[in-house]
């Protein structure tokens, strides 16, 4: 019995002063890690062109551009700043980090029938799923999913990118 307490101690220690001197302990000592953030680590830049300008985007991993793999970004939006009615070939998912969020069914931006959601919500929209969005008060949400991300305005004539 002591003889297996021994050993289970000397298993501890080894693998505590293993991780000590790891390169990746080494590396990280004094230094944010790159794949981790906390809100004043990120640095915020302007909205992808197939959304309207006034909001921030910032990238946290992967790339929605990409022909697969997974993505995370999150959008600061002013109090008011509205995304028109639209759809997404794969599922998207979002996280409400700050604010609150409101958000509507349909092909038809209608302020009357959206729903609010707050801080620590969550909501996944299958793809084809129609809806429209809107922040009361400065809102953040986090959206992740699988690459390539696509928004299909439901009238074409609201895709900031293709303005005239």
């Amino acid at each position: 019995m002591k003889r297996n307490l021994y050993l289970l101690l000397a298993i501890i220690v080894v693998l505590c002063c293993a991780t000590q001197f790891s390169p990746a302990a080494a590396q990280n000592k004094g230094s944010e890690p790159k794949n981790a953030f906390t809100p004043e680590t990120i640095t915020w830049g302007a909205v992808p062109p197939f959304v309207q300008p006034g909001a921030q985007f910032v990238l946290l991993e992967g790339d929605p551009a990409a022909a697969n793999g997974e993505y995370t970004v999150r959008i600061k939006m002013p109090d008011g700043y509205r995304i028109a009615p639209h759809w997404h070939p794969l599922r998207e998912n979002v996280t409400v980090i700050s604010g609150s969020f409101k958000v509507g069914m349909g092909d038809t931006f209608e302020t009357n029938k959206m729903a609010t959601f707050g801080p620590g919500s969550f909501a996944f929209l299958d793809p084809s799923m129609h809806h429209y969005a809107m922040a009361s008060g400065e809102t953040i949400v986090q959206v992740h999913g699988k690459a390539p991300f696509q928004i299909k305005y439901v009238n074409p004539s609201d895709d900031p990118s293709k303005a005239k």
